[in-house]
């Protein structure tokens, strides 16, 4: 093993991410990203057992002993990879992002580095990210691996961040084994799945200390422990050079990073106290990441399913952010992905293969996106989406030269106004749409 990690440092200090600069495939890759807009996010591991979220070893307090326990009851009998991908598909969605090890330790691969992983501790015993990313592979869709900096189950994740210190059973570690044991399955996550179109960071924040400022703001002030990003993302970009990295940390982007995400919030928004800042918002392809429900992970309480009109709109209210939408499902423990939420996916894919057009392939707007409109363009063509159901709508400072302008769906002619201080749209009753009405501008 000392060889193994030998090399792997090796590797990663070939060149540095402080400098880095991205191959052509991994441009060709960015701009795939942008493209995509749509994505399946899935959180299945050993704490769906419970029902009761992906943090319920944090939550519970549960200890090493407990815990490990759960491995034994994990037994996803019920998943198929082609239903998962076929469903992602049938959605409208072209990539699935899927934890290869949450904040738990515990790795849904089969992994050297960690025997606390899915084939050797559970009855199950098969690697579900091998399945479905040869699912993915089948049915032309991309897979991203989410992968936990953070960990709550090891001993040389020392020392503790903010998070689970109320978790019993571990010792004092090196945190130099700890970065080399990411590195040493990080290298098996690129090496033994093929190609793969990413990884997704998430963690680093539990080692950083923050203050509110005198506007009431949160400013990071320190980084407790340093995760050696330069190393682990010249590992990466070594080893698959189009792989786009991200990271969840809330902040503005690294160096070595290719796109960045933001968590159950539109970007630079600051609904949610861990929110990124507008003005972190950097050059790099955006993401914003959602839940389905209420939860990341399987809960059985949690009922507060989306509506297909709420995920519509969201998904356009995103893509007007120049943005993609990751919406996540948490499987049962039993392989299979609850029926309220295979149902409005497939109404979402139903609805996406009529107004497709509006989102794939689209960049942000001209103007800001609000809870009323979002503008979404392609070339020369402006789609304006009313997500009201009003007559009359006003988008303020936007006075474009307009070569035609018409319903989406009719083909009629728009009735408009170009005022000193903006366009009036004046919608006819007849084709007012219940979730979006869409325009059709051309400039």
């Amino acid at each position: 093993m000392k060889k193994f990690y030998f090399l792997i440092l090796f590797s990663s200090l070939c060149f540095s991410q402080q400098d880095y600069i991205p191959s052509e495939d991994n441009l060709v890759a960015r701009k795939w990203f942008q493209d995509a807009k749509f994505g399946l996010f899935i959180h299945l591991g050993i704490y769906s057992v419970l029902g009761d979220g992906e943090w319920v070893m944090h939550k519970q307090n549960i200890s090493i002993e407990e815990y490990e326990k759960l491995a034994t009851f994990f037994n996803p009998t019920y998943f198929n990879a082609d239903e998962w991908v076929l469903m992602a598909k049938n959605a409208g969605m072209k990539y699935i992002t899927v934890t290869s090890r949450h904040h738990d330790g515990f790795s849904m691969f089969e992994s050297k580095a960690s025997e606390f992983n899915i084939v050797e501790k559970t009855p199950y015993g098969k690697d579900i990210l091998k399945m479905l990313t040869d699912a993915c592979n089948r049915h032309g869709l991309k897979i991203f691996f989410y992968y936990s900096q953070l960990d709550w189950y090891r001993d040389d994740y020392f020392p503790r961040g903010k998070t689970g210190l109320g978790i019993e059973g571990r010792k004092e570690g090196d945190w130099n084994d700890y970065i080399n044991f990411m590195k040493s399955q990080l290298t098996e996550l690129l090496t033994n799945y093929g190609e793969i179109a990413g990884i997704w960071f998430d963690g680093e924040w539990d080692q950083f200390e923050f203050k509110i400022n005198d506007n009431g703001k949160r400013e990071l002030i320190n980084k407790k422990m340093d995760f050696k990003l330069d190393e682990i993302y010249s590992l990466i970009h070594n080893l698959q050079p189009q792989a786009l990295i991200g990271s969840n940390h809330h902040l503005a982007p690294n160096p070595g990073e290719d796109f960045q995400m933001f968590e159950k919030d539109l970007p630079g928004k600051e609904t949610k106290t861990f929110a990124t800042k507008a003005d972190d918002i950097g050059e790099l392809p955006l993401e914003v990441c959602e839940t389905i429900n209420g939860t990341w992970g399987f809960n059985l309480k949690d009922d507060k399913h989306k509506s297909k009109k709420k995920i519509i709109q969201y998904l356009v209210k995103v893509a007007g952010y120049n943005s993609n939408l990751l919406l996540n499902v948490g499987p049962m423990p039993n392989g299979r992905i609850q029926k309220e939420h295979i149902s409005v996916l497939k109404d979402v894919g139903d609805w996406l293969k009529i107004y497709g057009k509006t989102i794939y392939n689209t960049r942000g707007g001209p103007i800001k996106t609000t809870d009323e409109i979002a503008l979404t363009e392609s070339g020369n063509t402006v789609y304006i989406h009313l997500l009201k159901n009003k007559k009359t709508y006003h988008i303020e400072n936007f006075k474009p030269k307009i070569n035609s302008f018409k319903y989406f769906n009719s083909g009629n002619n728009v009735n408009y106004e170009l005022l000193s201080d903006g366009l009036k749209i004046n919608l006819e009753e007849s084709e007012i749409e219940e979730i979006n009405t869409i325009l059709v501008l051309e400039l």
